[in-house]
């Protein structure tokens, strides 16, 4: 296994120790820590509740990452998306690969390889990425908007590289009928 430095500038506060990526307040922790709080919380509540909740925070956070994003690194159009497909890859979440992108047409399609949940779980033959779907709608909703178009999305999640059969994740996002 070949390894590199990360990707993206990393600063850390002398004084508060906080890390900051492209201004953002960041956080560092264990795969595990993050995974096994993910999995803790579905026990409790249900997987289904849970991702409800996830999708809406997520929308709203990847909203206000992508508008944050384009800010600081003058991005418009389409390379906002991408860049955030970028920056989630290189932040240890998996590999997110766009099949499929249109925003005129609110229309995407995202691939999902090495998914830290995927390692994780394992083999469970289930959906365990819809913590995502709400960060591909909010992203696409934002860069659409920030267009002047009137976007409005929603993401879902076709297969999981934990289901029998399947290698990756796929997630389609599409306009709300």
């Amino acid at each position: 296994m070949s390894t590199h430095a990360p990707e993206m500038p990393i600063m850390v506060d002398d004084e508060t120790g906080v890390w900051t990526t492209d201004g953002l307040p960041m956080l560092y922790v264990p795969r595990h820590f993050f995974v096994n709080n993910h999995m803790g919380i579905e026990e409790e509540i249900g997987a289904e509740r849970y991702a409800d909740i996830l999708y809406k925070a997520g929308y709203k956070s990847a909203y206000y990452w992508c508008e944050k994003e384009a800010q600081e690194h003058g991005l418009s159009g389409e390379a906002v998306f991408e860049h955030y497909m970028k920056r989630l890859s290189q932040r240890g979440w998996g590999f997110f690969i766009i099949e499929h992108l249109d925003i005129a047409k609110g229309e995407a399609r995202v691939r999902l390889e090495h998914s830290c949940f995927v390692y994780q779980y394992g083999k469970v033959n289930r959906k365990v990425d819809y913590m995502f779907t709400g960060w591909f709608a909010g992203a696409m909703d934002q860069v659409g908007q920030s267009m002047g178009l009137n976007t409005a999305t929603h993401a879902v999640q076709i297969q999981s590289g934990a289901e029998d059969g399947c290698e990756f994740g796929l997630f389609d996002v599409a306009p709300i009928a």
